[in-house]
């Protein structure tokens, strides 16, 4: 995201509270919402389906791509509703979550969280949502439900695409079990991240460009993958990721 989008994001912040928001969607709704993902082509798709704020309420005051990005615009503008990618450079939405977890608990105006992402895997749904995001639905969404997703977050409800409710409920059904796979609690954030992408078949360099960081650094997070893991090569680990399905 470029400084002029950050600013641009602020800025509108600023000109909404001083105007009182005169624009408004049909039936008088509106909501202030921050895009968060590290697809500049999918942020814009998103911008012109449901930024419109004439016709649906939703004012798009700001975007991000990487984790830092996310809570500096975030913290900047204290929009009502984030829409969340899973996987983002420098730690994922876990990541945003924890460190926004006081503007999400804010009395006065809190930031609520919408996960939208293409992953389906049961892990991500649990992490984000135990990490304090109100909802999960996958970005085969059609505009006009996600709006709708939207303005129901913004109320205070939990929202999820039909089949990922009944990872969240499975989670929480049973007060015994384990929050987490205990082998993949071994992993750092970064780690997971690694370990997802070498599972797709990404070679090191693509791996590092995608989470900025070098080849070396890549190399040595595979090691240690594979060490806590116990596994032998990126056959194994690939097998042991989609039995888990986390690919």
């Amino acid at each position: 995201m470029s400084d002029a989008t950050e600013a641009n994001g602020t800025a509108g912040a600023a000109e909404a509270a001083e105007s009182g928001r005169p624009d408004a969607g049909a039936g008088g709704r509106h909501v202030r919402v921050v895009l968060v993902d590290d697809h500049r082509m999918f942020r814009t798709g998103v911008q012109a389906e449901i930024g419109q704020t004439a016709e649906t309420g939703v004012e798009v005051v700001g975007e991000a791509a990487d984790v830092d990005q996310a809570v500096t615009v975030i913290t900047a503008t204290r929009p009502e509703v984030v829409l969340l990618d899973v996987h983002l450079p420098g730690g994922g939405g876990v990541e945003v979550l924890r460190r926004c977890a006081a503007l999400m608990t804010d009395a006065e105006q809190p930031v609520r969280f919408l996960a939208l992402s293409v992953s389906d895997a049961a892990e991500d749904v649990i992490g984000v949502i135990r990490g304090g995001a109100r909802g999960y639905v996958t970005k085969t969404i059609t505009g006009t439900d996600l709006i709708d997703s939207i303005f129901r977050v913004q109320e205070g409800d939990a929202v999820f695409s039909p089949r990922l409710a009944g990872f969240v409920l499975d989670a929480f059904a049973s007060t015994d079990a384990p929050p987490v796979d205990e082998d993949l609690d071994r992993l750092t954030q970064r780690e997971r991240e690694v370990l997802r992408l070498i599972a797709r078949g990404y070679a090191y360099k693509e791996i590092a460009k995608q989470l900025y960081i070098s080849v070396k650094t890549v190399e040595s997070h595979v090691s240690a993958v594979l060490r806590k893991l116990q596994l032998s090569n990126r056959h194994e680990l690939t097998r042991w990721a989609t039995a888990r399905r986390l690919v």
